[in-house]
């Protein structure tokens, strides 16, 4: 074969080549548009996607980057009230407290489940919270000076949370939509508790009403900026609503909330610190002050009050618990030992009797 003869031949192997990959990328393309149409049309009909069925590989991060912080804040947000427990003014405050704390462990493990169903491992999850590479909601960054930040926590920001959480009930992802099922229900009690213990405080003594009133003026603007930033500013809000994710963007969100938050302070007696709320009988909404923006960005770049305090104590936890994780996992490798063994001892004697039959 001349070399003219080889470089043509070789010229053609190419385009051969060439020509399959051609093919393939467009077979695939083909699967990827017939995929994308299936799930458009799910979503559009208010179908439930779930763990087994295609979904874009945006939605799928869309979907992990949202629960893993729902889940974070719920662990996170045990701290701020379990600096309370111990010091809870009667025994029947403190086993509400403490069953509020141990609902938030729960809720944390429920999301934490419905991450994993998305092919993301929960050690990963905790590796990139306690390396700072995902975020909790900054609301967990503020201290708890009093024992009336906890009926204030309760009441104004699981109020919030109700008011974002419960759209989510309808959430196109099944397993996150199902989980929030129970997380909701379980926040209904302790928006009432926080309510209760405000209230208690509000009517009590001067002293009492003051400590009560303080709580409000420092948990308010923070419990706003729970919502997320402006709609504007969302660099993931519009999407979310497109596949349904969420139901309302952030500002629509935060309306409702003080829609429904401004007629309770009333019947609390409490005053929020925000001079320019007002009822606008043209929009049929409450009108409320700009919020701090600055403070909010701030915060969620770990610049808070207690921003190193919470991730110490998380990553404490989490290293402090790592003799019950080895403990269980030498436990579950154990019994999946006892089991292979019982197993097969069960198929040799089973082999045994049929041979014993044979004969």
């Amino acid at each position: 074969m001349t070399a003219g003869t080889a470089a043509t031949a070789m010229t053609a192997v190419t385009a051969d080549a060439q020509d399959v990959r051609t093919e393939q990328d467009t077979a695939a393309a083909a699967t990827r548009a017939a995929h994308e149409a299936v799930f458009d049309a799910a979503v559009a009909a208010d179908e439930r996607i779930e763990p087994r069925d295609w979904m874009p590989d945006a939605y799928r991060a869309s979907l992990v980057r949202q629960i893993a912080q729902h889940a974070h804040s719920e662990i996170i947000g045990m701290q701020p009230e379990a600096n309370w427990i111990t010091r809870a003014p009667t025994l029947r405050r403190k086993a509400i407290l403490m069953a509020k704390v141990q609902d938030e462990a729960g809720h944390g493990l429920y999301l934490y489940s419905a991450a994993e169903t998305l092919g993301t491992s929960r050690d990963e999850l905790l590796d990139k919270l306690h390396s700072g590479r995902q975020k909790y909601s900054s609301i967990f960054n503020y201290p708890t000076l009093t024992w009336a930040d906890v009926g204030a926590i309760g009441w104004l920001v699981d109020g919030a949370a109700i008011t974002n959480q419960v759209p989510l009930c309808r959430c196109s992802y099944g397993p996150y939509a199902r989980a929030m099922i129970r997380v909701c229900k379980e926040e209904s009690f302790h928006q009432r508790q926080g309510y209760e213990a405000l209230l208690a405080l509000s009517r009590g003594t001067e002293a009492q009403h003051a400590m009560a009133q303080d709580a409000v003026d420092r948990w308010w603007w923070p419990s706003l900026m729970m919502f997320g930033p402006p709609d504007d500013e969302s660099a993931h809000s519009a999407q979310s609503m497109a596949w349904k994710i969420k139901r309302h963007s952030n500002d629509e969100l935060r309306q409702r909330f003080v829609d429904i938050a401004v007629p309770q302070a009333e019947a609390l007696g409490l005053t929020l610190p925000d001079p320019d709320l007002r009822w606008n009988e043209e929009r049929g909404h409450y009108d409320f002050g700009p919020i701090d923006w600055t403070e909010f960005w701030d915060v969620l770049k770990g610049n808070g009050p207690c921003n190193e305090q919470r991730l110490n104590r998380r990553r404490q936890a989490h290293e402090d618990g790592a003799w019950v994780r080895e403990a269980a996992a030498a436990y579950a490798e154990k019994h999946a030992d006892k089991h292979h063994t019982d197993t097969h001892t069960e198929q040799h004697a089973e082999q045994q009797k049929h041979g014993e039959a044979r004969a």
